[in-house]
């Protein structure tokens, strides 16, 4: 089994945030992550989904968790000034570190923390530059064409792996394709990486191959649930 991983992020998700403080912990030292930085929102509009902060009642769920769970294990936690926000220019720095190769935990830590334990957002200018500055990488660089192309080409590497959310892992070179999307999924990740036998019984075979039943009408087309599409 490989020990390298690929792990797709949008510092917008307060769960991406969440997972990335405890890799370090939760991920054996021989493993390595190549961090991968996408926008969800393009994940979004490819499945026809919407994200937990545009359903009113699961967005406060969503932050209450978020509070409850840094809470719990101790992360350090401030909420950003608003949210949704575009992360656009966050993810764009996250490229350009990546097109230098120095995109790693110890560089996109910062870039995280921005958002979740300084609680600012990229279209505070002065200290969205500070961020930009301290990481060694010109305001100006984050508009080249070389940045905004390569974070479409990470979406579309996804999309063809069918991620569908952040954070989401995938295991390098795993004929299999699983995925590993969420704070939660972290326990199974670490499983498979220790080739625990669950992955190859009859049960967890089963769970991958259960029939649709019924489906909505009004589901999205592409959808497994999409009735008579």
């Amino acid at each position: 089994m490989t020990n390298a991983i690929d792990w797709y992020f949008d510092p917008i998700s307060p769960f991406a945030y969440l997972a990335f403080e405890r890799l370090p912990r939760a991920l054996p030292a021989d493993v390595s992550v190549r961090y991968v930085p996408l926008l969800f929102a393009g994940l979004l509009r490819h499945w026809g989904n919407v994200g937990p902060a545009e359903i009113a009642p699961k967005r406060r769920f969503t932050f209450e968790h978020v509070a409850w769970i840094a809470h719990r294990d101790g992360t350090p936690l401030a909420m950003p000034a608003v949210h949704p926000f575009n992360p656009l220019p966050l993810l764009r720095l996250a490229v350009a570190l990546e097109l230098e190769g120095r995109l790693s935990h110890a560089t996109l830590a910062p870039v995280f923390r921005f958002v979740w334990q300084q609680g600012h957002v990229p279209r505070q200018q002065a200290e969205f530059d500070a961020l930009c500055g301290a990481l060694g990488v010109p305001t100006a660089a984050l508009a080249q064409d070389a940045v905004k192309a390569r974070l479409r080409e990470n979406g579309d590497e996804a999309l063809a792996r069918g991620v569908f959310g952040v954070p989401t892992a995938a295991l390098q070179g795993d004929a299999e394709g699983l995925l590993f999307w969420g704070l939660d999924a972290l326990d199974m990740l670490t499983a498979r990486l220790a080739q625990d036998p669950f992955f190859a019984s009859d049960a967890f075979r089963a769970a991958a191959a259960l029939p649709v039943g019924a489906g909505r009408a009004d589901a999205p087309a592409g959808n497994p649930a999409a009735r008579g599409r």
